[in-house]
């Protein structure tokens, strides 16, 4: 019997006699499958705590332990999300910096609060993807559209030409199939994606305001506020220094 099968059997036995076994299989694959389908009252009945019993044990140090335990969970959702439509290089990048993150965390508090952090994330990602999944053509059209010209003043005639469909039919149908109109679409998007350069770039938010297209610097901060209830520089000053100057 090798050295590795000998430990092995040592931490069976131990298992059996204190009762301390890992968490079960099913429930396991039951956690992240809702997070896959972007489920979040599937989710709630499987969600576990870092700290719960039945993790393993991965390091003697209990931080480590835990931080192992963080980037395995991390690992697995973003490839469960990739088998479920999130793009790969989304998925990755987005585990990159949510692992990085909890690199430079030195507490139990602040993996934990990552740790709620990407399993909401990723499955709110999750959940819009499958919603966009039973759009009609015309509509995605329109989302990719504007996803990939967020940087431009998008002209309703222009987004109705592209598609092939009347201004009027594309307003009514993209406000049917989402609950929103073209214009709060395009808005929230330039927002959200406004929100991730404050916090991971060091542009000033004129700058992002104006990359965006924003008609003034002014309506830019009026519309963040409406969306995000802060201004640019408040969400920069509360967001930046969480990432990047966590000790």
């Amino acid at each position: 019997m090798d050295s590795k099968q000998k430990i092995l059997s040592y931490k069976l036995f131990l298992q059996q006699e204190t009762a301390n076994f890992h968490l079960p299989f099913d429930n396991e694959m039951s956690f992240y499958e809702a997070v896959k389908n972007g489920d979040f009252d599937e989710l709630k009945k499987h969600m576990k705590p870092l700290t719960a019993e039945g993790m393993g044990k991965l390091s003697n140090n209990p931080l480590r332990n835990m931080k192992y335990h963080l980037i395995v969970t991390i690992a697995l959702i973003t490839r469960f999300c990739i088998e479920g439509g999130m793009p790969s290089e989304t998925a990755y990048t987005l585990s990159d910096i949510y692992i990085q993150e909890l690199d430079s965390s030195s507490d139990f508090e602040s993996l934990s609060s990552i740790h709620e952090e990407v399993i909401y994330d990723f499955t709110e990602r999750m959940q819009k993807i499958r919603k966009k999944a039973g759009l009609s053509k015309s509509v995605i059209q329109a989302t990719d559209y504007i996803y990939n010209h967020l940087n431009e003043k998008i002209q309703l005639d222009t987004l109705a030409d592209y598609i092939g469909v009347s201004k009027s039919y594309l307003c009514e149908l993209f406000k049917k199939e989402t609950g929103i109109t073209v214009y709060t679409y395009i808005t929230k998007l330039k927002i959200e994606a406004a929100q991730n350069m404050l916090a991971y770039s060091e542009y000033t938010p004129a700058l992002i305001g104006n990359y965006f297209a924003f008609s003034s610097h002014s309506h830019f901060i009026s519309k963040f506020r409406e969306y995000t209830g802060m201004t640019p520089n408040q969400y920069r000053k509360k967001n930046y220094r969480n990432y990047f100057e966590k000790k």
